[in-house]
């Protein structure tokens, strides 16, 4: 019997849950997704539920293996990849659902993060974080405290606390491994930067139980094996796993210091790597645990933007501009350069590097004439810009500025978009040469392990061509439009108080 030569890889975001069955080539041979429900409860707060996606899981991996036309006996291993920093709590004895998934958008944390901002610069340097509801410790603290018996009960080792990787690796084990991986838990608050590894003071510090916690491992490991399934067999093992910035960044082939790239998703995700030491940035950016293959840390500086895709999410769901997001391509296209419209799209705060998670979304220069055309392309160059702000800041904090940026996701289908982020940036961009970066690095993190490519060399093989765009901005405009957006973004900050 010929050894298994495919690779699961799951996908599970902020907005969809996907599987991808990749082969031995590197090629995508049969996928599904799901779409997940966002509940907004209240202003600033964002949930999921995470029974939806454990059954759309459950949905897409049949889907997915039908399309590839493959057998479980074909999977060699499965790679995870997910949304970071989103959290939630659940019974080790039943594997129950306790609380709903506080997604990596919500805020309710904010009052928790301004009053205890004097404690900033010692997490800073401990964590490589800033102080913000973005990440996961305050979410967990927040959930300990709706019900008088839960605190008691993690300490007693009855409830398991994790992000959703560990949720998902929980339940697709049978409830045998509790477990995430270095660039997760480096996204909780909760984890040594240093050490990469679960750190008392911190636990203590935001009164989480270290009881609850999943072990952490390399993102290239041995995370248990599926068990009790009645969508695959057992024994399959998860062998990758990574937070859905780093498995892009891998998955772009990213391992090496100075290696760059930024996914477009809900939100944007700028990622640097910078080898096997950190360095604590002077700028705001955040410095985070890349993927590994080994004990050996890895390390990236990161800045992100809270909202991209959803901007044009928003423009279509919200405000009934069109009815596909692919739309906002040709919108922006017949808009009207001379309409000053500019959009800041803080709609749950700002990510780096202003780190401001009280403002709101604003828009600028508004008259009788502006169209939902000046609309759409307000938004996608709301995007583009604060890339360039992040791009700008990394290039302060290194000695060899980039000199160009390897883009993924979903807003890299649309060319006018990639050209405004060109011209913004004043450097080239190069979309990877996979359509889902994210998952082919978990499913590269997975093969790499179990043995599919004996080496980084065979895989590295697999990146093939891209297609690069340029600038096409002078350099004096680029300038004067970086300037008008810092005058826009400063006045939002100012007037929400950051």
């Amino acid at each position: 019997m010929a050894s298994p030569t495919c690779i699961l890889a799951i996908d599970q975001g902020t907005t969809s849950t996907r599987a991808i069955i990749w082969d031995s080539n590197g090629r995508d041979i049969g996928s599904a997704a799901r779409e997940l429900t966002q509940h907004y409860p209240k202003p600033g707060w964002v949930e999921h539920d995470p029974e939806e996606i454990w059954t759309s899981l459950v949905a897409v991996i049949p889907e997915a293996m039908a399309q590839a036309k493959r057998k479980a006996s074909d999977l060699a291993a499965i790679g995870l990849t997910n949304q970071r920093e989103t959290v939630l709590l659940w019974e080790r004895g039943s594997g129950k659902t306790l609380t709903s998934a506080l997604v990596w958008q919500d805020r309710r944390t904010a009052d928790f993060c301004q009053d205890n901002k004097d404690d900033e610069r010692w997490l800073f340097e401990r964590t490589g974080l800033v102080l913000d509801p973005y990440f996961s410790a305050t979410k967990i603290n927040w959930l300990l405290e709706q019900e008088t018996d839960f605190r008691a009960r993690a300490i007693s080792g009855q409830i398991a606390c994790g992000t959703i990787d560990s949720f998902l690796i929980w339940r697709l084990t049978g409830g045998t491994v509790h477990a995430t991986d270095v660039t997760n838990a480096s996204r909780t608050q909760l984890l040594n930067l240093h050490t990469a590894s679960w750190d008392e003071e911190l636990c203590q510090y935001f009164q989480v139980p270290r009881q609850m916690l999943p072990d952490v491992h390399p993102s290239a490991a041995e995370f248990g094996k599926t068990k009790g399934l009645p969508f695959l067999p057992d024994g399959i093992p998860i062998l990758g796993v990574a937070g859905d910035q780093q498995a892009a960044l891998f998955g772009q082939f990213g391992i090496t210091a100075g290696d760059a790239k930024c996914t477009y998703g809900t939100g944007a995700f700028f990622l640097l790597h910078t080898g096997d030491h950190p360095i604590q940035s002077r700028h705001r950016l955040l410095t985070t645990l890349a993927a590994t293959l080994d004990e050996r840390p890895q390390y990236a500086l990161e800045g992100s933007v809270f909202v991209a895709g959803a901007a044009v999410q928003w423009l279509r769901d919200g405000l009934k501009l069109f009815s596909k997001s692919s739309d906002s391509e040709s919108l922006a296209k017949a808009s009207d350069p001379e309409e000053p419209v500019i959009f800041v799209p803080g709609f749950v705060g700002l990510g780096a590097p202003h780190w401001a998670p009280d403002t709101r979304g604003v828009l600028f220069g508004l008259t009788l004439g502006t169209t939902s055309a000046d609309l759409a392309r307000a938004a996608l160059e709301g995007v583009a810009f604060q890339i360039a702000d992040l791009v700008e800041a990394a290039n302060r904090e290194t000695a060899t500025p980039l000199r160009a940026l390897r883009v993924d996701g979903g807003m890299v289908a649309n060319h006018w978009f990639l050209q405004c982020q060109a011209d913004l940036l004043g450097l080239s961009v190069k979309p990877s040469s996979h359509n889902e970066a994210t998952a082919w690095g978990a499913a590269s993190l997975a093969g790499l392990k179990a043995g599919i490519w004996t080496d980084l060399a065979e895989w590295q093989r697999l990146a093939g061509k891209t297609r690069e765009i340029t600038p096409k901005l002078s350099p004096q405009i680029r300038e004067q439009r970086l300037a008008r957006w810092h005058k826009a973004v400063n006045a939002v900050i100012a007037y929400y108080g950051g």
